[in-house]
């Protein structure tokens, strides 16, 4: 396998490189660096023009270029957020033309943010068992019911929902799509503090929310069906090779800085051979986006390869999290929150990050199901092979 690139990518990255080093110095105008890497067709590739992207043509490799070539200058990428790793590139999908033009430039831009309001009490994995509820009343769909675990829900300006429109459908055929303004009232939004002490999480209560009847993408009763294209994107987001880089590289320098009982961490015969572990783990991780990059130039699927992306990038989080808090030792008690200067102690916030990441975006449980089902054809539970 020739893993290089060729002579015609290579004067690409030459041209991206020059760019970089024309319009982006480390602390400059984010904003206006965004849109000359639009201009320059660089940023929002996917994304036609008349809604803020620079609508080149679907270049796998160029695009992997342009990635590593921003990462290497630390430039800004797209904006970040559910917004426009989520929600965008679903009304792109499914969405009225009047709902890009109103709402997909500015969230590029990040003007607009968006809360994803899934999960609810009782319908987290379960997430067809939905009770939050929406009656259209005189052009308006009336909102009633409660959220949970919705990320930044304070700092965001709208919503997009999966809601019960149909309530004598079965679960799965009952559940509608709706985008709605947070800014209203009928919505109570409720911080919920975490064991870390943070407060990235909240509860939405809707008490009569109302949204216009044309603020649904697609038909009533198909948001399962939207959805289903919605956690791609959010499993995609979740589980590349780029994270599981950056945080390898991370806990080396850890390792490195560190000292277990007035030796080098790096050194300790434990703390390297969990570290090779962890290598050969990333490597297998890097091989697996190479066949899958092979698979997409050759106008193939992922398969199950790709279904696997978001459980193995959580398992190895997860692995490097319970490592990192090994070798800072006692300092894995002390929280992070509060301190304006955090030290290692900032690993305590990794560590329970990756518990959470074995639950968004879809359980590993649910992962594994789906991995199973769906990419080895296996039976589920209960059904005869």
């Amino acid at each position: 396998m020739d893993l290089r690139y060729g002579a015609e990518h290579e004067q690409f990255r030459v041209v991206v490189r020059d760019f970089l080093a024309r319009c982006w110095t480390k602390g400059g105008d984010a904003a206006e660096f965004r849109q000359k890497a639009v201009a320059a067709g660089y940023l929002y590739r996917g994304i036609p023009k008349r809604f803020g992207g620079s609508e080149q043509p679907s270049e796998i490799l160029k695009a992997r270029i342009i990635t590593e070539e921003f990462a290497r200058a630390r430039a800004p990428m797209e904006v970040k957020g559910n917004g426009v790793q989520m929600l965008v590139p679903t009304l792109l999908e499914c969405g009225e033309e009047w709902q890009k033009e109103q709402f997909v430039p500015k969230t590029l831009t990040g003007e607009y943010r968006w809360a994803q309001g899934f999960s609810e009490p009782g319908a987290g994995s379960d997430l067809a068992s939905l009770r939050t509820r929406a009656e259209l009343r005189s052009g308006q769909w009336v909102i009633n019911g409660q959220k949970v675990w919705t990320s930044y829900a304070k700092q965001c300006r709208y919503m997009f929902a999966l809601v019960r429109t149909e309530p004598a459908a079965p679960k799965h055929e009952g559940i509608s799509y709706l985008l709605i303004d947070l800014d209203q009232p009928g919505i109570d939004i409720r911080p919920m503090k975490q064991i870390n002490g943070g407060i990235d999480f909240n509860e939405v209560f809707f008490t009569d929310a109302t949204t216009p009847e044309h603020w649904i993408v697609g038909r009533r009763g198909e948001g399962w069906k939207i959805s289903k294209s919605l956690l791609k994107h959010e499993r995609n987001m979740l589980g590349g090779i780029d994270r599981s880089d950056a945080m390898f590289e991370s806990l080396l320098k850890l390792a490195q800085r560190s000292t277990i009982e007035g030796e080098c961490a790096i050194k300790v015969p434990w703390v390297r051979d969990r570290l090779a572990a962890l290598k050969a783990e990333l490597e297998v991780q890097r091989y697996s986006s190479m066949i899958q990059l092979s698979r997409e130039l050759n106008g193939e699927g992922g398969g199950v390869l790709q279904m696997m992306n978001k459980l193995v990038q959580s398992n190895f989080a997860a692995a490097v999290a319970e490592l990192s808090n090994a070798i800072i030792g006692d300092e894995s008690l002390i929280s992070p929150i509060g301190n304006e200067k955090p030290g290692n102690e900032r690993w305590v916030n990794q560590y329970m990050n990756s518990l959470a990441a074995a639950i968004a975006g879809g359980t590993s449980n649910i992962q594994r199901n789906i991995i199973a089902e769906r990419g080895l054809g296996l039976p589920r539970e209960g059904e005869k092979a």
